[in-house]
């Protein structure tokens, strides 16, 4: 999810882009540029999801944060950054709080550095994105492997 209007907000967009075609196919791979709540229609039904999205926080920009998001709430800088209305750890606690959350659901943020208008990464956040899709992706196989 994301922003491509707003630099590093687009990491999860380009993450998405760069995992499409290497997951296997029981797999969806999904980009999100709306508001997070939209989000709990989408995954309605779904055993397991991964989220990336751009985060603010006192960390070096590219830094990775992976969290379980299944059984509690993400902590407040998975909404500092956002350039959405309702931060995506208020869309987790309200698909929680209605029985529409899946039973996995890990969340990787990566720490942005600039939120302005524009288009393109900053150079840390565009360097984190392999280590993203590679996570994402060993995760999903292992998953699906069970």
């Amino acid at each position: 999810m994301g922003n491509a209007l707003r630099r590093d907000d687009a990491v999860g967009l380009v993450a998405a882009r760069r995992l499409r075609g290497t997951l296997p196919p029981e797999a969806e791979v999904l980009e999100w540029e709306g508001e997070p709540t939209g989000l709990i229609e989408i995954w309605a039904g779904a055993d397991a999801l991964w989220l990336i999205d751009a985060v603010s926080s006192d960390a070096p920009p590219g830094t990775i944060s992976r969290l379980e998001a299944s059984g509690e709430d993400l902590p407040k800088r998975f909404g500092g950054g956002s350039t959405h209305h309702f931060s995506l750890a208020e869309a987790l606690a309200l698909a929680r709080a209605l029985g529409h959350l899946p039973r996995h659901v890990v969340v990787l943020g990566v720490e942005g550095e600039r939120f302005d208008l524009g288009e393109g990464l900053t150079a840390a956040v565009e360097a984190a994105v392999p280590e993203v899709v590679e996570t994402v992706r060993a995760e999903v196989e292992r998953r699906l492997a069970r």
